[in-house]
């Protein structure tokens, strides 16, 4: 570690770094500064140091180093370079791990070879830091002292003694050291030497003939550790009581005896030798000389080439020789179809090699051959026979099939067609089957896929890699060899036929309400070939890192868990491949019960009628689908009944109120997931007039009600969703009565059944039970009378 200061001058570019020493070894610590003209001091514990003996410092350009020439304790501890008021500091911690002389070490490794019953010592001086951990072992087993193995230790060495070795005994020998600082070790070999074990069977026999008996042997399964100088033999005529010593042969494992009487036995006793010393023997089975021992059959014969008048055949010897060289061959032909074998070669003329040209033959004839091996013992049995062949001139090979093409393919499989290829006279004959080859486009060899050829003009390739990219090709073959190849014109991709994508769901949602906090889960199904890509957007732009997509074959899901209402809106799933690609899209509106409205205020602005208004809903403007319904209680039914559902608005106006009753209304929040608690207005009453009943004659006045229409509630702007409700209202006075007609783009809405119309004591209502975009536009309602007209229009807008 070391300072570094901002203003100018020499700063350290590396500063000292902690050092790890081990006793009696070098250590050196160094540090590089900015300038080469800087001079520094180190510090020990806080006192400066100078170069002393054992202890050098040195300046090289910009680096200062401190070298301490052999490692003791009182090197540990703390280190300061200083220069310039900067400083650096490090610490040299001194350490004495176990560790060995590098030429104890060598002498140590070398093996120890020693004769059974003797005994071998390892010994190794070693130097570190008491207390160390000593342990020795053999063969990766750790030895502990008994009666043959001894354990000393003395400073700064250990010897482990061994007593009465046996050659099981042979094996590594590993000294460990373990001490607070490391761990060593240090390997050596012990080799135990002894007598051989005697050597192994089965006795092989090369040859058992009546001039000469040969016979092989396995070496034996030890030869204790030395190298076999020689087998020593023994022979016996079965029958006799006496051996006859033959010697030692050398420390081949073999051996042939030629001084044997034809049609006796003879059994063998043999030693191994090494310097060690001689083995134990091992006895052989009987060997008799001069038995007859007939050859085995030779392999069926093969083809080389038919022509009318001569075919030519070749055959492998047999594997069982019956001990003997092999001295010819006989050779034998029948027709199809008869069972009577013939002679190819004369009884008394053997055909010397494996291969023979038979001209004995008709033209136009079919033929097959067997095979049999002579030794000195006679002809053996034959072989199996060979094919069926021709006599005729060679067949031209097929030519190249056509129309050859994919019809079926998968993943890892693909069908595949031909024709057949055309015969042409003496230029190809007729095709009499075919093999399949694939091969990936980054290997250079063809894989054949059918090992026997098929006849069929159709096949199908199976095993093959997901999304491999292959060359494909069939070539056709006959008696006259193989035709040229015919490749598909481009390599093909195992997988299935190209399907552009395609939604397989019968009916798919196009909307969905989820409960805030909810989770909202949705699953598409597809199919397309090759996979496609997926993709999911919300609103036009990718979904968020919240919503988790999971594709498998054919379906893909989406999954917002705990949907918040920023989740609502349209969500759209693009599946493309090379093909082609189709989108579909979803609403997923994410919305709890509404708040209730806010106070509800009466007010009459026509006789008979009330405007009900109340304040908004908190949740109205987030959900564009929340609407409100109103409900009324007279005091002569005491019951709540519904009078408005759907409204779009903050108002809405009551008709045929009566005078003398009280009533009440409530006003209710809706939306998708259900209705609010109701908002309830104040009573309203309108007192009945109890007056006396006098009958007065009035004076004859003239009096004038006359008035034009005006009016007095005009109409409102409207927006609603597609699907929904619209409630238009309005309301006029005038006398005489005015004649009201409803128009939309100035054409008259009266006598259309796709609106209710009513007019109730100057209240005018127009209502649209399922609004659509056709119902878009302009909306007017005049009114006339014989003293005059009045309008009010509006505009309704539609939304998706």
């Amino acid at each position: 570690m070391f300072d570094k200061s901002s203003d100018p001058g020499v700063h350290f570019h590396a500063g000292l770094s902690d050092c790890k020493a081990v006793i009696g070894e070098a250590a050196e610590l160094e540090c590089k500064v900015s300038s080469e003209d800087c001079v520094g001091v180190w510090y020990k514990d806080g006192e400066e140091i100078k170069s002393s003996e054992g202890l050098t410092i040195s300046k090289d350009g910009t680096f200062h180093r401190l070298k301490i020439h052999k490692v003791t304790e009182e090197f540990a501890g703390k280190y300061k370079f200083e220069a310039d008021g900067r400083k650096t500091e490090a610490e040299i911690t001194v350490e004495d791990p176990p560790r060995f002389n590098a030429e104890d070490l060598k002498a140590f490794k070398t093996p120890v070879t020693v004769k059974k019953g003797h005994k071998a010592t390892f010994n190794l001086a070693f130097i570190g830091r008491e207390p160390i951990k000593i342990q020795w072992y053999h063969e990766g087993e750790e030895l502990s002292e008994d009666a043959n193995i001894k354990i000393e230790h003395s400073e700064g060495s250990s010897r482990l003694l061994l007593l009465k070795l046996q050659r099981k005994d042979s094996g590594e020998i590993k000294f460990k050291l373990k001490n607070e600082f490391g761990t060593v070790e240090a390997l050596s070999q012990l080799v135990v030497l002894d007598k051989p074990t005697p050597p192994m069977g089965p006795l092989e026999i090369v040859e058992a003939s009546s001039s000469a008996v040969e016979f092989k042997w396995r070496p034996p399964k030890d030869s204790g550790g030395s190298k076999i100088l020689n087998y020593i033999l023994e022979r016996q005529q079965v029958g006799r009581n006496t051996w006859k010593k033959l010697g030692p042969i050398g420390p081949e494992a073999k051996y042939r005896d030629t001084d044997v009487d034809h049609g006796r036995r003879y059994c063998y006793r043999l030693r191994v030798e090494t310097e060690m010393g001689i083995s134990e023997l091992m006895e052989t089975e009987d060997i008799q000389a001069g038995t007859k021992a007939y050859p085995g059959p030779p392999s069926a014969p093969k083809v080389v080439s038919a022509f009318k008048d001569c075919i030519t055949l070749s055959w492998s010897p047999p594997a069982d020789t019956g001990g003997t060289g092999i001295l010819g061959y006989n050779l034998e032909k029948r027709k199809k179809g008869s069972n009577l074998w013939g002679p190819v070669n004369p009884p008394n003329e053997m055909i010397r090699g494996k291969q023979f040209a038979v001209k004995d033959v008709v033209e136009g004839m079919e033929y097959e051959f067997h095979v049999s091996a002579i030794n000195n013992s006679g002809a053996g049995e034959f072989s199996s026979p060979s094919e069926f062949v021709f006599a005729r001139d060679p067949k031209k090979p097929p030519g190249k099939v056509s129309d050859f093409k994919v019809t079926d393919s998968t993943y890892t499989t693909i069908s595949l067609s031909w024709t057949k290829p055309k015969d042409i006279e003496g230029v190809a004959d007729e095709a009499k089957g075919y093999f399949v080859e694939i091969r990936l486009a980054e290997n250079t060899e063809w894989d054949r896929c059918n090992l026997n050829a098929i006849t069929m003009t159709s096949y199908t390739v199976k095993g093959m890699k997901s999304m491999g990219m292959y060359w494909v090709r069939v070539i056709a073959i006959n008696e006259g060899g193989h035709g040229d190849p015919q490749e598909l014109d481009n390599y093909h991709i195992s997988m299935p036929p190209p399907v552009r994508p395609r939604f397989t769901d019968a009916k798919i949602k196009s909307f969905m309400v989820v409960r805030a906090g909810n989770s909202a889960r949705f699953n598409i199904n597809f199919e397309a070939s090759p996979w496609p890509d997926v993709i999911w957007l919300k609103d036009g732009v990718p979904v968020s890192k919240k919503v988790t997509i999971s594709n498998a074959e054919g379906t893909s899901q989406i999954l917002i868990p705990s949907a918040e209402r920023s989740d609502t809106g349209v969500y759209t799933i693009i599946v493309k491949n090379v093909v082609g690609q189709e989108t579909i899209s979803i609403e997923i509106r994410v919305t709890d019960e509404p708040k209730p409205p806010g106070p509800v205020e009466l007010d009459e602005n026509v006789h008979g009628t009330v405007t009900i208004s109340w304040t908004e809903s908190p949740d109205e403007k987030r959900d564009d689908r929340l609407h409100y319904m109103v409900t009324k209680r007279d005091s002569s039914k005491r019951t709540w009944n519904t009078i408005a559902d759907r409204i779009f608005n903050n108002r809405f106006t009551a008709c045929n109120i009566m005078p003398g009753r009280e009533y009440q209304f409530r006003v209710y929040a809706k939306n998708d997931m259900g209705s609010s608690k109701p908002s309830e207005s104040p009573k309203w009453l309108i007192p009945a007039k109890k007056e006396k009943f006098t009958v007065k004659v009035p004076e004859s006045k003239a009096c004038n009600l006359l008035c034009p229409p005006k009016f007095i509630v005009p109409l409102k702007m409207h927006t609603a969703p597609e699907g929904y409700e619209c409630y238009m209202t309005c309301a006029i006075k005038g006398d005489p009565t005015p004649h009201v007609t409803w128009l939309r783009d100035n054409v008259s809405l009266n006598t259309n059944t796709n609106y209710l119309i009513s007019n109730t004591c100057g209240v005018c209502s127009l209502l649209i039970l399922r609004v659509g975009s056709k119902d878009t536009g302009e909306y007017k309602v005049v009114a006339e009378n014989s003293l005059g007209r009045a309008e009010s229009a509006t505009k309704l807008t539609v939304r998706e």
